[in-house]
């Protein structure tokens, strides 16, 4: 009795140990395709190169449905097909312009609209400037300060988060919601502080949410180095208030027709379950939409295409979803959310990537407690020779987070690599192919492949 009590958790824990070995294995494999035969990297370069910018209902946006789709039916998934979804179609207009007016002298600043934003009239708009730090402060001046007044939001980015998505999520409501709070108070537009660290002469575009009942005023952003020289002028107390004018011609034109474009690996064992892996196919209109998401989508396609170059048969059908109008809508993360629940499927996991292509940290889990420390004790020492074993709790991403709400028991994971450099660049002009590293961005691509090989392992049961 004592021997057998002696030997079973030795077979256990030798079981244990093999099973390691063999996943040890496999990663090892994903990994070495991934850095040597990869295609991330191509594939990114012809989608920023020859469609380029791709805001939802724009001509680009088309393009990168028809050639996503094209890639993937290339690659010989099992199935590759589009998921309809009405959109919004915003258009920037003619390129914005803007200028600080104190004491006869004119300063040109470079501004660019918030999406969904309305237009200024037709020759611009003119007014005194007030600073403000917060909605709070701007409730607290009221209309007797504000009315009549451009309304300059000015709270930079706090620099004591190490996650910059932090210091990104406490400065966002002033882009988000500033605009329609202002024109509660009667102001005549609205200029944010661009949201990043950096200081320099990209503006950071992002979308506005206007109060369908309230008035809709003019709203852009402005460059952290034009936003710290207006604030200086206010500041100075001039005998002549500091006036700025802006003039920009954007529209919101109707909804149209796009698509999420979706690919699959069919699973050999249990088809009916699905491991979703995806980023957002649609980027702002002012670059090529490169770390924002042109990696992440790239690298939920390479996820099926390394399964394939490696022959291995997932259990589960694995599912790369590239959503469309993640930037200004979520329109495409909502309607596959809608179908899931229409269709009944059943969703173990969804893994998304929609923090640029740095270099990879680890992964976020939303999932209930004890699964996640399941799951952190078992997988973290595989994912340590490959520096990406930050498994943390909580996580998820703003395409897969509507499957939460219609899909019981889900496992929602984001993606999370380093996250200094991404708020330099998004959103802006700069978010250019030549931006991202080849290697950072395959690597990225073999943990997810990684994470989802040991999912499609497991079935999340331990």
């Amino acid at each position: 009795m004592k021997l057998i009590k002696i030997i079973l958790p030795l077979l256990f824990i030798t079981q244990l140990a093999m099973g390691q070995s063999v996943d040890s294995l496999q990663i090892r494999k994903i990994y070495d395709e991934a850095l040597v035969n990869g295609h991330t990297y191509r594939n990114l370069e012809y989608l920023c190169k020859q469609i380029g910018p791709r805001l939802s209902g724009s001509v680009g946006a088309q393009k990168a449905v028809d050639w996503t789709k094209k890639l993937m039916e290339e690659y010989g998934f099992d199935r590759v097909y589009l998921q309809e979804v009405m959109v919004p179609h915003w258009v920037r207009g003619e390129k914005e312009e803007a200028k600080i007016l104190v004491d006869n002298k004119s300063i040109n600043v470079p501004i660019a609209a918030l999406g969904g934003s309305v237009a200024t009239p037709k020759k611009g708009l003119k007014a005194p400037v007030i600073e403000v730090q917060s909605l709070n402060e701007l409730k607290s001046l009221g209309e007797a300060q504000i009315k009549g007044k451009i309304v300059f939001f000015n709270r930079a980015f706090d620099p004591k988060p190490i996650e910059t998505g932090v210091s990104y999520g406490m400065a966002g409501d002033q882009r988000r919601a500033g605009p329609s709070e202002a024109a509660k108070y009667g102001a005549v537009g609205v200029i944010v502080r661009s949201l990043t660290h950096s200081i320099d002469d990209y503006p950071h575009t992002g979308s506005t949410t206007y109060d369908e009942k309230g008035v809709k005023i003019p709203a852009a952003a402005i460059s952290t180095k034009a936003a710290n020289e207006l604030s200086r002028l206010l500041k100075l107390k001039s005998a002549n208030p500091v006036q700025f004018y802006f003039k920009q011609n954007c529209e919101t034109l109707p909804d149209a027709l796009s698509y999420n474009v979706i690919g699959e690996i069919k699973g050999s064992e249990l088809p009916e379950q699905i491991i979703t892996v995806g980023g957002h196919l649609d980027s702002w209109d002012l670059a090529e939409g490169a770390h924002d998401d042109g990696t992440g989508v790239m690298q939920s396609v390479e996820v099926l295409r390394i399964f394939k170059a490696i022959n291995y048969r997932p259990k589960n059908t694995i599912r790369a979803v590239l959503f469309m109008n993640e930037e200004n809508g979520l329109r495409g993360g909502q309607k596959y959310a809608e179908l899931a629940k229409i269709n009944q499927e059943k969703h173990l996991a969804a893994l998304e990537s929609d923090a640029g292509g740095f270099t990879p940290r680890g992964f976020g889990f939303d999932a209930p407690e004890n699964l996640y420390k399941q799951l952190k004790g078992n997988w973290q020492k595989l994912f340590e020779p490959y520096d990406a074993d930050r498994l943390s709790f909580g996580g998820g991403g703003a395409d897969i987070g509507p499957l939460k709400r219609t899909v019981p028991g889900v496992v929602l994971i984001g993606y999370r690599p380093d996250s200094q450099r991404y708020f330099d660049i998004h959103h802006t002009p700069n978010d250019v192919f030549e931006n991202v590293n080849k290697r950072e961005l395959e690597l990225g691509a073999a943990a997810m492949a990684s994470l989802v090989y040991l999912i499609d392992q497991t079935g999340l049961k331990f």
